[in-house]
């Protein structure tokens, strides 16, 4: 078990002051058999009422509405978690399933059939014709093959930080052969769509003990779920080629990116110039300062 303390930071600001709608955040992981969470704190400002909820994914969810009006937007996540994660180990399978084609029983493609229908589009074919070049040998195991791609991802793309922005679509991240966590993502998430796996979007945290080591840290992080038969959801980061790593702690998952924004919400008026700020800090509870 390790007990991390979490720090999300958002600061939206503004040249004028301006009204806010109602916000939705995805700031909180859900309690698990991997995660629990001991702690949560949000400080909201301005000030306003907040509704919890379980949306259709499961995604602990808030409603928050800001009362009256200024020029800036902060919204900070403190939270305590204790992690049980268990590696990814190559035990026995009845069926170990091949790349290609993956099988799915019937009671399971009922539920996972939304995460097996690609949502984007290849007009040009640049995603499948990348793809085609990545499935060498169709007998070549799932897992195999999934934990080869994560890895061909990673040595492959150049990392690019972004801070603001869509997720790019997949075959333009091909075609430009660079991205952030989030486009990495959504390329694994949807080339393998397109060979029949039930595959799913998500966002969270990233542990880092040795900052530079990886990519992604000091940010909120995007990487991919896969079902695989008798495994179950299995993750993959293609941007640091990790495999049901303990320093990915999931917040949600989704079908798309768009879905799974930390932060979403609208203002009324005109506020002008604005900017967004994003901090996130990640480490021991014992070692995280206290707040000011």
């Amino acid at each position: 078990m390790v007990r991390l303390s979490i720090r999300h930071e958002t600061l939206y600001t503004y040249e004028r002051p301006v009204r806010f709608a109602g916000h939705r955040l995805l700031v909180r992981p859900r309690d698990t058999h991997a995660t629990r969470v001991i702690d949560a704190h949000l400080t909201l400002s301005p000030p306003g009422d907040t509704r919890w909820l379980y949306d259709a994914m499961g995604n602990s969810v808030c409603c928050f509405q800001p009362q009256g009006e200024g020029r800036a937007l902060s919204i900070v996540s403190d939270l305590t978690i204790e992690r049980y994660p268990a590696s990814l180990t190559r035990r026995d399978v009845a069926d170990p399933q091949t790349a290609t084609p993956i099988v799915y029983s019937a009671g399971d493609r009922a539920v996972l059939a939304p995460f097996m229908d690609p949502a984007s589009e290849d007009a040009d074919g640049r995603l499948l014709a990348w793809l085609r070049d990545q499935v060498e040998n169709p007998k070549e195991p799932a897992l195999d093959f999934l934990l080869r791609l994560n890895r061909t991802i990673h040595a492959s793309f150049e990392y690019r930080g972004r801070d603001q922005g869509a997720a790019q679509e997949p075959g333009h991240t091909v075609t430009v052969g660079s991205g952030t966590c989030r486009d990495f993502a959504w390329l694994m998430v949807e080339a393998l769509r397109r060979l029949g796996y039930a595959a799913r979007f998500v966002t969270g945290y990233l542990y880092s003990p040795r900052h530079a080591a990886v990519r992604g840290a000091g940010a909120t992080h995007a990487w991919c779920e896969v079902f695989l038969p008798e495994l179950g959801w299995t993750e993959f980061d293609p941007t640091n080629a990790l495999a049901e790593s303990p320093d990915l702690i999931p917040v949600a998952v989704t079908r798309t990116p768009a879905e799974a924004a930390p932060v979403s919400g609208a203002i009324y008026g005109d506020g002008g110039q604005s900017e967004l700020t994003v901090h996130v800090d990640v480490r021991p509870a014992e070692s995280l300062p206290a707040a000011a």
